[in-house]
């Protein structure tokens, strides 16, 4: 699950500190391209800040999606018909304040009383399912191929290559982290002395003066940081965060000893062993945050004058619990996609990925399957900023196989972008691939639901994949009758286009243009996506 994108944060540290010390006709066409909009040069607004990604580009100059648009000139007060989106990730707050009234439910299960009462194969699933009972720490596939010596000799080397180059690197980023926390806490302690104060503003170490060389550099530091964030508390916990986050790598994701599944008790490698897991597929940790954040991209309550507003207005969210603090297993995406779609759901987002899936078969035979359902499936293309049409950069699961012709045509993979319309919207991170990204939508410091009723802003194109997902549940409720194909097919044709060349990657050196680093060439926009459907659906 390569969702984290923490480790860029060194880079900021780094020099500074360890160098340096409704209606009801349709009248409106698509647009097709905006090259010829002004730049939106201020900083975006509070409010904009948490609802970017639903603004307009051609009146806001924000690459969002037009959702606000959509519902102001296109839905209305219409609700549509109800679509079911399944949440395969990790567990997600089953009693959020904005998500308990878009919690799909399993009418034929009686809640408690551990019987299959709708003899489904699954005891007590009302919410959905959890494939990986009571685990959450996990190694990243390279490292349980190791272990278990999964594979041929070639695919072993390969993959203790790999965890040799990546254990030494997280251990040193650790240390960096540290070093960095330890610099700026020893600093923050002696200025609240110097100052007498328990906290003091950016004007205050402004007007520190002193020749004291020691206070100079900590002022100095001070100063450097606080270019990052508004206040040193956040800083301190950016750094945490990133220690923490090293910490994992080191203690479960990158050693080779671990084993997380013990605790789950089946054969993670055996398709045939489906006897595992239970009905509850709520978070099990508080920092297992991740499938809630990306549930209340697509459906949030809208309108209901808290958190933040979901793209969809009429959906039911399944939660299927698969996703681990480390890479998911095979099995488990394959049986999960397989209960998404015989529990009725009609789109299921998967906002991971992984490179290396020693079992990717039973993945491509689910995806088949959900496409002989009708079934759609949107996926995060993911965050390592690499060409993923290069065969050194594999990410799981695809639609296709060594840049292949696609094996069913009900996949849409989403590359992430920034909130400032230009050169730059290309998130940094994002993967990018003319045969491997279908489409670009927004990703970066997207304001969702995390646990316990709170709310927060997170990057990555785990929250690009459910802008998407939330889209295409907006459409399909409007137009039932098309199928998941076509659903597909309108998403990415219905995007806006722009000839802007585009870094990639963050290296400025390296840059392309939009329809040479995606197959569509455009960005999600859900008003032109519903202008489509209607035509399509009328036989236009």
């Amino acid at each position: 699950m390569k969702h984290n994108i923490s480790k860029p944060l060194i880079g900021f540290f780094t020099a500074s500190i360890l160098m340096g010390c409704g209606a009801t006709t349709l009248i409106s066409t698509p647009v097709e391209n905006i090259d010829s909009l002004p730049l939106k040069v201020s900083e975006l607004t509070e409010s904009e800040k948490k609802s970017w990604s639903h603004a307009d580009l051609l009146t806001d100059t924000i690459p969002g999606m037009s959702v606000d648009k959509a519902y102001r000139e296109i839905i209305g007060k219409k609700k549509g018909t109800k679509i079911i989106v399944a949440v395969l990730d990790s567990g997600m707050d089953l009693e959020h304040e904005d998500l308990d009234d878009v919690l799909w439910t399993n009418k034929k299960e009686k809640p408690g009383n551990n019987i299959d009462d709708d003899n489904n194969g699954f005891v007590d699933d009302i919410h959905g399912y959890n494939l990986l009972g009571e685990s959450y720490d996990e190694q990243l596939e390279f490292a349980r191929i190791v272990r278990l010596k999964i594979g041929d000799a070639e695919l072993q080397a390969k993959a203790k290559a790999e965890l040799d180059k990546k254990y030494p690197e997280a251990l040193a980023n650790k240390q960096q982290y540290e070093q960095i926390y330890q610099t700026v806490k020893g600093a923050d302690t002696s200025v609240k002395e110097h100052l007498g104060k328990s906290e003091y503003t950016k004007k205050d170490l402004a007007a520190i003066e002193t020749e004291d060389e020691a206070m100079q550099r900590n002022v100095a530091v001070l100063t450097q940081m606080l270019t990052y964030a508004d206040t040193i508390p956040e800083i301190l916990e950016q750094l945490e965060g990133g220690i923490k986050h090293f910490s994992d790598q080191l203690n479960y994701n990158l050693n080779a000893e671990f084993d997380g599944r013990k605790v789950v008790g089946d054969d993670p490698y055996d398709i045939m062993d489906t006897k595992y897991g239970n009905g509850n597929p709520q978070n099990r940790v508080e920092d297992e945050s991740h499938g809630t954040h990306v549930a209340g991209i697509i459906a949030a309550e809208r309108n209901n004058g808290i958190g933040a507003n979901g793209v969809a207005n009429n959906v039911e969210i399944m939660s299927i619990r698969a996703v681990p603090n480390g890479d998911e297993y095979d099995k488990d995406i394959a049986l999960g996609i397989r209960y998404a779609v015989d529990n009725g759901a009609k789109i299921i987002n998967c906002s991971f990925g992984k490179s290396y899936s020693p079992n990717a078969e039973w993945v491509y035979d689910a995806i088949k399957y959900a496409a002989s359902k009708d079934v759609l499936i949107v996926h995060a293309a993911g965050n390592d900023g690499k060409d993923l049409d290069d065969p050194n950069n594999p990410n799981f699961p695809n639609d296709q196989i060594n840049n292949g012709p696609e094996i069913a045509d009900n996949v849409i993979t989403v590359g992430a972008l920034d909130p400032k319309y230009g050169s730059e919207m290309v998130a940094s991170y994002s993967n990018y691939g003319k045969v491997n990204v279908d489409i670009f939508a927004p990703g970066t410091d997207i304001y969702s639901t995390i646990p316990h009723n709170e709310y927060e802003f997170m990057p990555g194109t785990s929250m690009a994949s459910p802008a998407v997902a939330g889209v295409a549940a907006l459409v399909w409720s409007q137009y039932p009758s098309l199928s998941a194909s076509q659903i597909k097919k309108i998403i990415l044709e219905s995007g806006l286009s722009t000839e802007t060349t585009v870094v990639l990657g963050g290296d400025s050196s390296k840059t392309n243009t939009m329809d040479k680093i995606s197959k569509s060439g455009k960005m999600v926009n859900a008003y032109n996506a519903l202008i489509m459907a209607q035509q399509i659906a009328r036989g236009k």
